[in-house]
């Protein structure tokens, strides 16, 4: 169970905070809150323990909590605990991981 958060992601799902977008352009120009999109990157919270197969094996996630990661856009559901907006979602709504 994550320290942070009163819950434990089951299976292959994951717990991830959203990560804030930069409030600049690449040219200097500032984005007005009602222009943002949400972002698309975050920080793996907590994970569960792995996709069970067909046989009842357990495949090990490849991530792991503290990956930075992007995500699909539509991707998980959203949830509040303690006034923080987090996002739960499958491993493979995972696009990549931040190196």
């Amino acid at each position: 169970m994550s320290k942070e958060v009163g819950v434990r992601p089951l299976h292959d799902r994951i717990l991830v905070k959203r990560v804030a977008e930069e409030e600049k352009t690449a040219g200097g120009l500032f984005i007005p809150d009602t222009a943002k999109e949400k972002p698309q990157r975050g920080q793996i919270v907590a994970t569960g323990k792995g996709r069970v197969t067909e046989d009842g094996k357990i495949l090990p996630l490849e991530v792991k909590a503290g990956d930075k990661i992007l995500f699909s856009k539509y991707a998980g559901t959203e949830l509040k605990f303690d006034g923080t907006e987090y996002l739960m979602m499958r491993e493979e709504d995972i696009l990549g991981i931040i190196n």
